[in-house]
């Protein structure tokens, strides 16, 4: 889970994730993930655009600002469709974040 540190509804849209944490969960800039808020159940998609590194930012833009508020956790899932013969080259990564953003690799 991740913490809201910003929200900024005049914007087109996305959601900006400190640039380190998309390197380590290996999320491209632009590619599409889901966020699933656990303070008030919402469930949207959106895109990733890079934050600055080492600034622990995950910000909601645009319309996905209606979605959180600042402080509340979220959880983001990224995946891509596979079939049978490739799934065992493509392991899942998950990360866990402190109150703080620190990441932390399972």
């Amino acid at each position: 889970m991740a913490t809201v540190t910003e929200s900024n509804l005049l914007y087109e849209g996305s959601i900006t994730i400190d640039k380190d944490i998309m390197d380590i969960a290996d999320i491209l800039p632009f590619e599409q993930v889901q966020i699933s808020n656990l303070n008030n159940g919402e469930r949207f998609e959106t895109y990733v655009i890079p934050g600055k590194p080492g600034s622990g930012e995950f910000c909601l833009n645009g319309p996905t600002a209606r979605k959180g508020a600042v402080g509340d956790r979220i959880i983001i899932f990224a995946y891509c469709y596979l079939k049978d013969a490739e799934t065992s080259k493509f392991p899942p990564i998950i990360i866990k974040m402190d109150e703080k953003n620190n990441p932390h690799k399972l």
